[in-house]
């Protein structure tokens, strides 16, 4: 994984401005999250028996699982396309993947009523494989370890541990096809946990498409995680932004969100559901919003000129995670609709928990860089 890309520590100071307002963040969840655990989550949270998933689950899990495919998508390219010219994004990507999915992973704890249980999805005997949330846990679960797997030569490369890596490096092949695989059955089938909702869900977001619909996006929000992630870690590392290597990246990722956006605009016209678009309530605003974002790459870095702009690319990244995060909190919040007399709007703890998620992500990422070769030696100032 290493041998084609030159990487070395960032170095520097760990502690400053950035990594102290982290520190706060993560120390207030810590209090939310003990407050949940001795007390149950409705001391906490707004959860009730209509809306029995909330912004911990939609946000922290389902969005954040989305935004962590940058690893899996990089990946693709260099080890299933052959495009070896990629490899120097494959540990950064892969970084920041694997805090995406351990947080998800350990997120789903806080809103298990029976947290306790938690082992069972991994225990043979209480095993559903007919259930779709079994086959979705099941396979995050063992994408984490397999991630941490792959990620180990950058610590293994840091303690010297050369032998080590070579046995590695032997079996690393399989781990990387299995990294490949997971990512697309368990983004798919949170995709399916929607159509399982049946009418509860608005006919915008409910249709049986919409397991592709969630894998398409997941892939392309990889690569806007990617495109976001480099141009902020090269501007806050005063390092030169790899344009070279995001171009021909970002004319991949258009020319998945074209596919999404035909499969989309197909389904709604196929269904006969486009028509729920212009009725003037909440859902219809959020979808229309929703489609804004997933065309305004294409207005952004549509043409090869406009790739060559650090900036266009940057917020055509952004553009990309926020458009696929809006499809999620539509299918599962804005057009969830659980009956009358049932509302929902996260109460602040929550969103303190979800910020500490956010911050933990920060903070891992900036100390490991800094003390491990994750990123490519090059230093040169950014333009």
């Amino acid at each position: 994984m290493s041998a084609h890309s030159p990487a070395a520590p960032l170095g520097g100071r760990l502690l400053n401005p950035v990594t102290m307002v982290c520190g706060l963040l993560i120390a207030a969840m810590m209090a939310v999250l003990l407050t949940r655990f001795i007390f149950g989550l409705g001391a906490v949270t707004n959860l009730n028996d209509g809306y029995p998933w909330g912004l911990w689950v939609i946000v922290d899990v389902l969005i954040g699982s989305a935004f962590a495919c940058g690893g899996f998508s990089v990946a693709m390219l260099v080890y299933i396309f052959n495009k070896g010219e990629y490899h120097p994004l494959v540990r950064p990507a892969l970084l920041t993947s694997l805090f995406g999915y351990t947080l998800a992973g350990v997120g789903v704890i806080f809103d298990l009523g029976r947290y306790w249980n938690f082992w069972h999805i991994l225990w043979p005997g209480y095993g559903n494989l007919n259930s779709a949330l079994f086959e979705t846990a099941t396979c995050i679960s063992v994408y984490i370890l397999v991630m941490w797997i792959e990620f180990s030569p950058v610590f293994m490369d840091k303690l010297g541990l050369t032998v080590a890596k070579k046995k590695l490096n032997k079996v690393l092949y399989f781990f990387i096809a299995l990294g490949t695989v997971l990512p697309m059955m368990h983004q798919s089938s949170i995709g399916t946990l929607l159509v399982l909702m049946g009418s509860q869900v608005n006919p915008l977001w409910q249709t049986p498409v919409v397991p592709l619909l969630y894998l398409l996006t997941a892939i392309t929000m990889g690569y806007g995680v990617v495109l976001f992630e480099s141009c902020i870690a090269s501007s806050a590392e005063r390092r030169k932004i790899e344009v070279h290597l995001l171009q021909p990246m970002a004319k991949v990722m258009l020319g998945l969100l074209a596919a999404f956006l035909v499969v989309r605009v197909a389904d709604l016209l196929m269904r006969g559901a486009l028509g729920n678009a212009f009725v003037f309530n909440l859902a219809a605003l959020f979808f229309w919003f929703e489609m804004i974002l997933f065309v305004l790459p294409f207005v952004l870095i549509g043409s090869v000129e406009q790739r060559r702009n650090p900036a266009r690319l940057f917020l055509a990244g952004v553009a990309i995670m926020l458009g696929g995060s809006v499809l999620r909190l539509n299918g599962y919040l804005i057009g969830y609709d659980t009956g009358p007399g049932w509302n929902y709007f996260p109460s602040v703890p929550e969103l303190v928990v979800t910020l500490g998620m956010f911050a933990i992500e920060v903070l891992g990422y900036i100390i490991i860089t800094r003390r491990f070769p994750v990123l490519s030696r090059e230093a040169a100032p950014a333009h």
